[in-house]
C-alpha cells in the first residue's frame, strides 16, 4: 500500500475506534445518570454485551515467509501473529496512532479489524465528561458494586517489563491498554493540576521553582513574538494566549502550590510544543511522574535541574552531561535491577552539546572548560553527606562527577519505558570541597545560571524537533519482541 494510501486508512481506523470509544462513554455517563437520579441499574446482560467497554485494535500479520526486516525502532513486526490492545481517547492519540498505523500499512501485507473488547471503562473515567451528574451524596462502594471500576489487579506494566504471559496465543500491539493509559492519564491531572490534554510531547524535567519563572517568562515572550506557539497552560488550570490581560498576574495568582508537582505547557499549533514538569526533590516524584507521562508516548523527556559537583576542576554554574549513570536512587531496582545498563543515546547528547555550544556563544571548543561529561550519581538520601567517610568512597570508585537525586531515575524509567532520555546539569555547590553559593551573590547565580540552563533546555527541542523521529527513537531502547507500536 502506498504511504498516502496507508495515511488515509489509518485516519479511517482511528475514525471508528473514537467512534465506539464515544458511544462507550455516552451510554455510562448516561447509565450513571440515571442511576444517581433514580436507582435505575444497568442490567449484567447489557455490560455483558460490551456496552461500556474499551474499543479493541486487532491486527493480524501472517506473512508466506520470515518477516520483513526494518531498520527503525518502532513501527514493525517482530513476529508473525495476532496483535491486540484496548484503546482510551482514541482523539488525543490520533497523530500516535496514525503514524503507527501508516507505518504498518505502508510495509506489511496485515488485517485490521476494530471492534469492542471484554474490557470495560471503569466509571471513575467519565465523571469529568458529564455536566448533569450529581455525586454528591454518592457512595463510591455502591458505584463500584453496580458499574465498572479501575481493577489493580488488571493493570500493570508487565507489557513494558517483559514480563506479559498471553491467555489466548495473542500478543500485544501496545506498551499500555487502555485501563493502564487511563490510570495514569487522571493521575496526572491530579499530580500537575493541568489538563492531561495539554502535556506537550517534549518535556523537560526540574528541580528547582526557579527554573518555573524562566519558562514562564520565555512561554510569554513566544506568544508575543512568535507563531510557533498559541497557548500556555500552567498548574492551577489557568490558562493564557497573546490576547490575555495581565497574563502574568493571572499565571502567578493560579493555585499552583495545591499540586504536588505542577506542570506547565507551551501549547504548539502543530502539536510539538514543551512541558516543563517541576518534580521537586527526589526519586519517589521522578519515578511516579515518570511512570505517567510515559503513556503519552513523547518523544524525549530531559532532565534540566541542579545539582552538586563533585570535582575540584569543576565551578559553580559549570555544566554536566550525564553520559552515565550510577544508581543509588533504589526506587527501580525490582523492574530495572542494577546490573541492567542504562546507555546514553547519541542523538540526545549531541543535541544538548550543541545546544549549550549555541546558547552559550562561545562554541564546542570554548565551551568544553564550561561543560563536563560524566557519571552522576543520585541518591536517594538527600543527607548523604552525614556518611561522609562511607560515600566519599562509593563516588570515588564511580567516578561520578556530579551528584543529584533524579536523574538516574529519569533515565531508568525512560530506557524501561522506551522513551528517549538526558541529563544536562548545572553546578549550583560543591559538597566534596566546602564551596557554597555565598548570600550576597547567590541571586546573581541563579539568575544568570538558570536562565542560560532553561534557553538551553529550549534549544536542544528545537535541535531535536528537527530530527527524523526514527533517530531519535533508539533502538537501543527495544528490546529483541517489542509491541509493534512505538
Amino acid at each position: 500500500m502506498s504511504k498516502n494510501q496507508a495515511n488515509i486508512e489509518a485516519a479511517k481506523i482511528v475514525d471508528q475506534l473514537a467512534d465506539l470509544y464515544r458511544q462507550a462513554t455516552s451510554r455510562l455517563q448516561k447509565a450513571l445518570a440515571a442511576y444517581l437520579k433514580d436507582g435505575s441499574i444497568p442490567e449484567m446482560q447489557a455490560r455483558k454485551s460490551g456496552v461500556f467497554t474499551y474499543p479493541e485494535l486487532r491486527i493480524t500479520y501472517e506473512p508466506d515467509g520470515k518477516p520483513a526486516v526494518f531498520s527503525r525502532a518502532f513501527g514493525k513486526f517482530s513476529e508473525p501473529g495476532v496483535y491486540v490492545t484496548t484503546i482510551t481517547e482514541p482523539e488525543l492519540f490520533r497523530s500516535y496512532l496514525e503514524e503507527q498505523l501508516t507505518l504498518l500499512l505502508s510495509d506489511y501485507q496485515i488485517d485490521i479489524e476494530v471492534g469492542v473488547s471484554a474490557v470495560e471503562i471503569p466509571y471513575s473515567y467519565v465523571l469529568d465528561g458529564s455536566d448533569d451528574l450529581n455525586m454528591e451524596n454518592a457512595d463510591p462502594r455502591e458505584l463500584a458494586r453496580v458499574f465498572p471500576y479501575a481493577d489493580l489487579v488488571s493493570i500493570g506494566d508487565e507489557i513494558a517489563d517483559g514480563d506479559f504471559v498471553s491467555s489466548d496465543g495473542t500478543r500485544p500491539l501496545a506498551l499500555f491498554d487502555g485501563p493502564r493509559t487511563d490510570l495514569s492519564l487522571h493521575r496526572l491531572y491530579h499530580y500537575c493540576g493541568t489538563p492531561y490534554e495539554h502535556v506537550q510531547p517534549f518535556i523537560l524535567f526540574t528541580n528547582y521553582h526557579r527554573y518555573v519563572d524562566e519558562f514562564i517568562s520565555w512561554g510569554l515572550k513566544q506568544l508575543q513574538e512568535g507563531d510557533e506557539f498559541i497557548e500556555l497552560s500552567v498548574s492551577g488550570f489557568v490558562t493564557v494566549d497573546k490576547n490575555t490581560k495581565n497574563a502574568r498576574k493571572k499565571i502567578n495568582d493560579a493555585p499552583w502550590r495545591k499540586y504536588q508537582m505542577p506542570a506547565y505547557h507551551l501549547i504548539a499549533k502543530d502539536g510539538r510544543g514543551i512541558t516543563l514538569v517541576n518534580i521537586g526533590v527526589g526519586p519517589t516524584n521522578a519515578k511516579t511522574i515518570t511512570d505517567h507521562l510515559a503513556v503519552l508516548r513523547p518523544q524525549c523527556w530531559l532532565m534540566i535541574g541542579h545539582c552538586g559537583g563533585l570535582r575540584q576542576s569543576q565551578r559553580l554554574g559549570d555544566y554536566v552531561l550525564a553520559h552515565a549513570y550510577h544508581r543509588n536512587d533504589h526506587v527501580l531496582d525490582d523492574v530495572v535491577p542494577l546490573d541492567i545498563p542504562i546507555p546514553a543515546l547519541a542523538e540526545i547528547q549531541v543535541a544538548l552539546a550543541e545546544a549549550t555550544a549555541n546558547v552559550s556563544g562561545e562554541g564546542m571548543d570554548k565551551i568544553k572548560s564550561r561543560l563536563r561529561t560524566g557519571t552522576v550519581v543520585s541518591k536517594d538520601d538527600r543527607n548523604w553527606e552525614f556518611r561522609y567517610t562511607h560515600e566519599t568512597k562509593m563516588i570515588n570508585r564511580s567516578r561520578a562527577i556530579a551528584v543529584d537525586m533524579e536523574s538516574a531515575t529519569i533515565a531508568a524509567n525512560g530506557f524501561r519505558f522506551r522513551v528517549p532520555y538526558g541529563t544536562l546539569l548545572c553546578v549550583s555547590d560543591k559538597p566534596l570541597h566546602g564551596e557554597i553559593k555565598l548570600p550576597g551573590s547567590a541571586n546573581l547565580f541563579y539568575q544568570k545560571s538558570v536562565r542560560e540552563h532553561m534557553l538551553i533546555g529550549f534549544e536542544t527541542i528545537r535541535i531535536l524537533k528537527n530530527d527524523v523521529a526514527y533517530r531519535l527513537h533508539s533502538r537501543k531502547l527495544r528490546a529483541f519482541e517489542e509491541p509493534p507500536f512505538r
